[in-house]
């Protein structure tokens, strides 16, 4: 699979997600700037935390406004599969502003 790993300023577990992803599960990942686009031709987008200046900027709320986030929404509408990581004030807080996140235990038990 490849993999599209977001990073926006002050993500802090992008770098952490392409180790992971490339080092331990031998998989191929690529940085993809929250000014991008497109997210080429990934198979998969990893959405990583990023409260680094402060929980109180609600960031994941500022982050959707990001040009990239609309090939996410695109990526997501059309089945592709997404992942927020952290108790995201990114990740997850950015697929709540946009109505996107699922009941967690539900994720759990597939």
């Amino acid at each position: 699979m490849t993999f599209a790993v977001l990073q926006f300023p002050a993500s802090n577990c992008d770098q952490d997600a392409i180790h992971a992803l490339r080092d331990v599960l031998g998989q191929s990942a690529r940085y993809v700037w929250h000014k991008e686009t497109s997210l080429g031709d990934a198979d998969a987008v990893v959405v990583p935390g990023g409260f680094s200046y402060g929980d109180y900027l609600r960031c994941g709320a500022i982050a959707r406004f990001s040009p990239v986030m609309q090939a996410v929404q695109q990526f997501a509408a059309n089945g592709g599969l997404v992942l927020g990581i952290c108790n995201v004030r990114r990740g997850g807080n950015l697929e709540q502003a946009q109505g996107k996140q699922p009941n967690p235990l539900a994720i759990l038990q597939r």
